[in-house]
């Protein structure tokens, strides 16, 4: 017992050093005045009624989950169907895939940023398909590592083998019995891969700029306005946050019970 609570006591430690940041900006997200005294010298909600009565901020999350939804499906129904066709009939260009991948570790988004501005600023196309384009190429690691770990967990090439055999084709078997199977780990890395793009900066304030507001461009800009209204974009953004983190975590504790 004792060896037991005196493991608790980095981890309470731990968690006392990442919630004491986030107790401090809530605080200061209801508070009226806080100079002076160690509390806030008056408690309001006023930042938060301002903060969604506030056309900008709304359009700023209807952009993000516009970049971020739209990279995270396009990236599911082009990894997906790519990376099982790899695994289970083209296994010798696992290697290959995953070097491409790999890749993307080695690009730093302001590198990457300032390419695309230099190929597509005066190409006529759209910012925004681009920016989605390099949010794209961003999560691929994600789903590529989440898809393939799934469909080696279930044997797919066996579960395509069985199928076909019992009058299947490929197509339908691809989608009636290992889409079902790997649903789990696709949601999972969808997940993971959204709420990383939704938190993005870099790109998107270098592609896009104020033409085209994300939560995260605003949260700068407002930044240097009031540190109140900040902080209570601050809040609200780590709680979406945490609900995605938590639904990610939900997935994977059902997909490891269901193995």
């Amino acid at each position: 017992m004792k060896k037991r609570s005196a493991s608790f006591i980095p981890m309470g430690i731990v968690f006392l050093y990442l919630l004491l940041p986030l107790a401090a900006t809530f605080l200061y997200s209801v508070s009226t005045k806080w100079n002076k005294t160690v509390l806030p010298e008056g408690i309001t909600f006023q930042w938060y009624s301002k903060l969604f009565s506030h056309a900008d901020f709304i359009n700023a999350v209807l952009h993000s989950l516009l970049l971020s939804a739209g990279a995270t499906v396009i990236s599911a129904l082009i990894m997906v169907p790519a990376i099982f066709v790899i695994v289970v009939y083209a296994p010798k260009l696992e290697k290959l895939l995953q070097g491409i991948v790999l890749l993307t570790y080695a690009m730093p988004g302001v590198i990457m940023a300032v390419g695309l501005l230099k190929s597509y600023a005066h190409a006529g196309v759209s910012m925004v398909l681009i920016t989605i384009g390099a949010y794209f190429v961003g999560i691929m690691p994600y789903m590529y590592q989440g898809t393939r770990n799934s469909l080696r967990n279930i044997h797919a090439g066996n579960l395509m083998e069985a199928a076909e055999l019992l009058g299947a084709s490929k197509f339908t078997a691809f989608l009636k019995i290992i889409v079902p199977n790997i649903l789990t780990g696709i949601l999972v890395s969808a997940l993971l891969s959204f709420s990383i793009l939704f938190g993005e900066f870099v790109l998107a304030n270098l592609l896009l700029g104020g033409s085209y507001e994300t939560v995260q461009i605003f949260l700068y800009q407002q930044l240097r306005k009031s540190g109140h209204f900040a902080s209570a974009i601050v809040v609200c953004y780590f709680l979406f946050i945490a609900i995605l983190s938590s639904l990610v975590v939900k997935f994977t504790q059902r997909k490891k019970e269901s193995l």
